[in-house]
Formats: structure tokens, C-alpha cells, sequence
């Protein structure tokens, strides 16, 4: 193999050790959603070049967009922490708290911007499986459940 793929491959894998080093897997799952996004919002203006439909009106509302999901993101890993601290400091409050608000938000996020990405790459002229389609369908469906469980 050429030795700056090699090169590059190590430097991925220690990137992503290292972020799972000092923020665990709710860090992974933040950078892997940080990175969609951007693959999102490439392949979107591509997109929208190919199709001479890029208008900066539109690329405005999707950074817009993107700004409000990380808000979300950011809301609800604060409400896991806020709320994982007063249950513990709150002895009355029987209860355990498993910090679900951040990582279900993540992974809705996740699927989600995979899904766009799909249809960016439709719009750009490729054929997607449906069955892929399907799938992703599925696990946003699975997550939403997840999140809605009493």
C-alpha cells in the first residue's frame, strides 16, 4: 500500500484514539457527526452547482440550519450533564440517570445528515440502493423510538 495512505490512515485512527481518549464515546459520536455535517454541506453546494440551483440565499438558511442543530446537540449533552448532577446530589430522586438526551440527539443527528448526504449524491447523478435508504429509514425510526420510551 502507497505510504501516504498508510500515513494518513495512522493519522485518522490516532484522531479518533485520541478523541475517544479524552471524551469517550459520546466524543466519537460528536466528531463523526461534525464531520457528516461538513460532508453534508459539500456535497449539497456540489450538488446544487451541478444543478446550477446554488443560490447563497439558500447556503445561508443551511448554515442557519446546521447553527441550530448544533444548539440541539449542545442543549441536550448540558441537560445530561445538569441532570445527571442532581440526581446524584438529590437523594430523594431514586432514580439513575443513564445520559440518553446526547447520544439518541447524536445518533438522530447522525442518521439523518447521512440520509442528506444520500440525496446529495442522487441530485449529483449516482444511484443509491434502496435498500440503504431503507435501512437509514429504519434506524431514525429506531432512535425516535428509543427517546420516546417511558
Amino acid at each position: 500500500m502507497n505510504e501516504t495512505v498508510v500515513t494518513a490512515k495512522a493519522a485518522i485512527a490516532a484522531f479518533f484514539a485520541a478523541i475517544g481518549a479524552f471524551l469517550g464515546w459520546r466524543g466519537i459520536m460528536a466528531v463523526v457527526w461534525v464531520v457528516l455535517m461538513a460532508m453534508d454541506w459539500i456535497t449539497g453546494t456540489a450538488a446544487a452547482r451541478k444543478n446550477g440551483t446554488w443560490k447563497s440565499a439558500m447556503a445561508r438558511d443551511g448554515a442557519w440550519h446546521k447553527a441550530g442543530s448544533v444548539l440541539v446537540v449542545v442543549v441536550a449533552l448540558l441537560g445530561d450533564f445538569i441532570l445527571g448532577v442532581m440526581i446524584s446530589h438529590i437523594p430523594v430522586l431514586e432514580i439513575a440517570w443513564p445520559n440518553l438526551l446526547g447520544p439518541l440527539v447524536l445518533a438522530w443527528y447522525i442518521v439523518t445528515e447521512l440520509g442528506s448526504i444520500l440525496e446529495n449524491a442522487v441530485k449529483m447523478g449516482a444511484k443509491v440502493p434502496g435498500w440503504i435508504v431503507k435501512i437509514f429509514d429504519a434506524t431514525l425510526k429506531m432512535v425516535d423510538k428509543a427517546g420516546q420510551q417511558d
